[in-house]
Formats: C-alpha cells, structure tokens, sequence
C-alpha cells in the first residue's frame, strides 16, 4: 500500500485534466463502454484531505452500492449535485472525523456524477489501484463505494440517477475487471437499511449492466 500526501492528491486533481485525452490508451483492448462523465474533486470544489489517504495496490473486487439518507431533492442540477457533494464532504470530515469523504464517487438525483473521495477518478481511469474508502465496514480496502443521493426506503429513484448509475457501474466494471454479479448494497454486508429500494433492484441493475458490456 502507498500513501496519497494533499500535494498528491492535489496535483492528481490538476492531471486529470488531461486524463480523459488519453483515456484510449487506458480503456482496456476491446472494450465496449465509453467513459461516463465524471466530475473530479477540483470540479466540484472539494477541501482537500486532512491526511494521507492510503492507496491500495490492487484492483477491487466488487461495487457496493448506497443511498445517501438526504432529502429528495427536486433540484436536478450541475450546481446541485456539486453542492450535494461539499455536504456530503463536509459531513464526512466534520462530523465523521475521516480524512476526506468516505465513498468514491457520488450519483446525484439529475444523473450528474462526481468523484468523492480525493484521487478515485485518476485510479479508475487508470484500472489497476484503488483509493481506500471509508462506506462500509469490513470492505473499504475491497469495493468502490458509490453513494446516491436521496432516501429510498419508500419510493424509487428519478429515471435520471438510475441510468447514471447503470452506466457508472458499467464503466466501472469494465475498468477494474470487476463481473456485474459482484455489484451490492451496503446492507449486504453492514446493518443498515441502505439503499433501501435500490437493494431490490439490485438484480435488474446486475443485468443492465452485463447487457451494456
């Protein structure tokens, strides 16, 4: 394992600029799913981390999938999801006291996709190094965490985040090597009601996403 210092993640942020120029040479021989757009930590304006952040030097095994327990937002923009993003971070680092945000990346209710935790996007398009998260117990250093923003426990997503997240675990899939069976909820593994709803169709999103690869 290798430790990511605040210049590195910093000066990762600054890299992917240029990253998704050279995503051809990084998209695995005959892949079939194109990138889905991802907006990194410096999109969105995210604090740097308070501390290293440890890189794992494997790929991960499995996509955990969340909810975030917000409102249900009607708001479905950019400006949004960005804003959503700082929450989440905020909480996160303020009242969690982790170094950064715990998922990888964040889905919001207009569809809109952005990095969480600080240097996640540069190892995904790259496909061989995870950044460890902190979503769930026990599998942090094993699975990217995806967090959805809103609470499901009652009534199903917008059709907008759901076919982001179909597409993001396509991608994600095809990037790490990871087979679409190997997608769950947080419940799974930890005592939770998270995803709520999303756990149920935790099937059909296994199937969509091995149709699209």
């Amino acid at each position: 394992m290798a430790r990511l210092t605040r210049r590195a993640a910093l000066r990762g942020a600054v890299l992917l600029g240029g990253a998704a120029a050279g995503l051809a040479a990084l998209r695995p021989a005959g892949a079939a799913v194109e990138q889905v757009s991802i907006a990194s930590c410096g999109a969105w304006g995210a604090r740097p981390p308070s501390g290293p952040l440890t890189i794992d030097q494997h790929r991960p095994n499995k996509i955990i999938v969340h909810h975030t327990a917000m409102a249900n937002s009607t708001d479905y923009s950019q400006a949004h999801a960005f804003q959503n993003s700082r929450d989440i971070q905020n909480l996160h680092m303020d009242t969690n006291g982790w170094v950064d945000s715990g998922q990888h990346f964040t889905n919001s209710r207009g569809g809109w996709l952005t990095e969480g935790r600080n240097g996640s996007l540069y190892a995904l398009l790259h496909g061989q190094t995870m950044v460890q998260g902190a979503h769930c117990v026990g599998q942090n250093d094993q699975a990217i965490g995806i967090e959805n923003e809103g609470t499901y426990l009652t009534e199903q997503p917008p059709a907008a985040l759901w076919n982001s997240l179909v597409a993001f675990c396509a991608f994600t899939c095809q990037q790490y090597g990871i087979a679409p069976t190997e997608i769950y909820g947080h419940m799974d593994f930890n005592n939770t009601q998270c995803p709520g709803l999303l756990h149920d169709r935790l099937p059909e999103l296994r199937s969509a996403v091995a149709a699209r690869l």
